[in-house]
């Protein structure tokens, strides 16, 4: 087959194979109009184009729970994106939806994330005058950083679902911000807390905040006691539930992707435990004052010293007439727990001299 064939060998593929209520790549819409690549679809340029990015290779060492660990088998921010995708990807695949669109969501969908995980978003939000939340920067990334302010020119699914995969805190199943209009985008969201609440248990436990015995009683005995059987109960259940989504049953009305009654209770249940043990209290939230400093101290340097900021970030910033705080939570939204602390480090700590 010559290669000029490949785009189109699968498309076709698509509508022959997946389900009727997939995402096809031959009806996606970029925001510009650009030539097709001849070999990938238009969601897998799309997948490409993230994991290809900047953005994207700092999530290795920005922070998911624990701050700036040192321990090699904590999980990173880059490492949760890695479990969110391939668990959505197991989902999309047995319901015969978009695995590239899938997988395009979920590479992308945590981006935006600011350094120091949730402490380090919750300081920006505390400060920001127009509020910080990582799933609007993820999108602002995607539309508007990359290529030096021209964005990546994503298809409008994938754009959508990185936006919406973001939750209210009191239910897995409820958003602040609106439901994706893909069946791949809603798995992207769920799959976004089957894999952070499995794996900060399992990090909690290495660090001795938990045992497995600690958590609920209940939600153990329907999800099982096990890191793996707790996510394969989940994501089994994810697909029996909604087994619709294949085209060989009726769907509900809505159509919405979603987890059974009591899979969604014990779920639930485990995240509200987390909530309460390990995210607003005990080892994990020890550093989060000193987080906060740091940030609002380097959005205070910033804000008086623009012109320290990097240059592609101000020439954006003034090519589209914004105000200069919006420049300075993007730069310091981008860094890594790391940079944060060197950045910080050189502006305000003194040198020391040796001999």
């Amino acid at each position: 087959m010559p290669p000029s064939s490949i785009r189109a060998y699968r498309e076709a593929l698509e509508e022959q194979t997946l389900s009727p209520l997939a995402a096809k790549s031959r009806d996606a819409v970029r925001e510009r109009p650009e030539e097709p690549c001849p070999l990938r679809t238009t969601f897998q340029r799309d997948r490409d184009r993230i994991l290809h990015s900047k953005p994207f290779r700092r999530l290795k060492h920005k922070t998911q729970v624990f701050i700036a660990p040192l321990g090699d088998h904590y999980r990173t921010r880059l490492t949760h994106t890695l479990e969110v995708t391939q668990i959505a990807r197991t989902v999309a695949r047995a319901l015969r939806l978009n695995e590239d669109l899938t997988e395009a969501i979920g590479l992308g969908h945590d981006i935006g994330h600011a350094p120091f995980g949730h402490a380090g978003e919750t300081a920006l939000t505390r400060i920001f005058p127009d509020h910080f939340r990582h799933n609007e920067q993820s999108r602002r990334i995607v539309e508007v950083l990359e290529r030096d302010g021209q964005g990546l020119n994503l298809t409008y699914p994938v754009r959508e679902g990185i936006y919406l995969h973001s939750k209210a805190r009191r239910d897995i199943m409820t958003t602040a911000w609106g439901t994706a209009s893909t069946l791949e985008g809603q798995i992207i969201k769920i799959a976004d807390s089957v894999a952070y609440i499995n794996h900060d248990i399992d990090d909690a436990i290495r660090a001795g905040l938990i045992t497995t015995d600690d958590l609920p009683a209940e939600a153990s005995e329907v999800l099982g006691r096990s890191h793996g059987q707790r996510i394969h109960t989940m994501v089994a259940d994810m697909i029996e539930y909604n087994w619709w989504a294949t085209g060989e049953a009726a769907p509900p009305d809505p159509p919405l992707i979603a987890m059974s009654p009591a899979i969604l209770a014990a779920t639930n249940s485990l995240r509200d435990y987390m909530f309460k043990h390990v995210y607003l209290k005990g080892a994990a939230k020890e550093d989060d004052e000193k987080v906060r400093f740091v940030i609002e101290t380097l959005y205070a340097h910033f804000i008086k010293n623009p012109e320290q900021l990097p240059t592609d970030l101000l020439r954006i910033n003034q090519a589209r007439q914004e105000p200069v705080e919006r420049a300075v939570v993007d730069y310091i939204s981008g860094m890594t727990d790391r940079y944060a602390l060197k950045v910080f480090n050189e502006i305000f700590v003194p040198r020391t001299w040796g001999a």
